[in-house]
């Protein structure tokens, strides 16, 4: 299927652990801090303008919200995390649910994790791959707001990530693909979806434009791409 995302439609929200869904069709999950770009990296794959959005008041949206794809499988849009206004009560709920169902989701199959690519990874970002990865699931990280930074900058936010994953996991850094990605110039979108497809059985997938976490960073990048 060459886009799995598109024609998805929203099932149900969940706020805590008895209102998921019952274990059954595979599960994508997508990740990130408030404003990495997560609502636009989805909205880009599903070719949509508003399947996803965003808060108004970055954070406090606690929620997984579901969406069911062409194919049965589920696209769960995990609410940002890190954002310093949430109470701390807030957080902290949050902080565990999302471990729960990242670490213990009999039906997660595959974690797409949103960074900004001018920030990198950040201590919140590295603590959720620590309770993830060694469940040996794949991992893509898309290296989001591509467009704001030079070629040469492009090239060196994905080795940074790429250097931080390989030295904070090295033993499940294989698991980990950087990718790349502007949602506005649609830069890494076919790959993207090319890595989701294969997660759900539905492709043979590629790796355009993917640099795995567990190889050295490579002094040439991919071709210039600018938002």
């Amino acid at each position: 299927m060459k886009h799995p995302l598109q024609l998805a439609e929203f099932v149900l929200t969940a706020a805590n652990d008895a209102q998921l869904p019952p274990p059954g069709p595979p599960e994508i999950a997508f990740a990130g801090r408030s404003n990495a770009g997560k609502s636009s990296a989805i909205n880009a794959l599903a070719n949509r303008t508003r399947l996803a959005f965003t808060s108004k008041t970055p954070g406090r949206t606690q929620q997984i919200n579901f969406f069911q794809l062409r194919s049965g499988a589920l696209l769960a849009d995990l609410p940002g995390y890190g954002y310093a206004a949430v109470p701390r009560d807030l957080k902290r709920h949050w902080q565990e649910f999302l471990a729960r169902y990242l670490a213990t989701r009999q039906s997660l199959v595959g974690l797409v994790l949103v960074v900004d690519a001018r920030h990198g990874l950040a201590e919140l970002d590295l603590r959720l791959l620590g309770g993830y990865l060694p469940s040996g699931r794949p991992v893509v990280v898309l290296a989001t707001k591509m467009d704001k930074l030079a070629s040469s900058a492009q090239r060196k936010a994905q080795a940074d990530i790429v250097r931080a994953i390989a030295t904070d996991f090295p033993a499940h850094a294989v698991n980990v693909a950087v990718l790349p990605f502007s949602a506005t110039r649609r830069i890494g979108v076919d790959a993207a979806e090319a890595a989701i497809a294969h997660w759900l059985g539905l492709g043979a997938g590629t790796d355009d434009g993917v640099q795995p976490a567990a190889a050295p960073a490579q002094k040439k990048g991919p071709r210039d791409q600018g938002e």
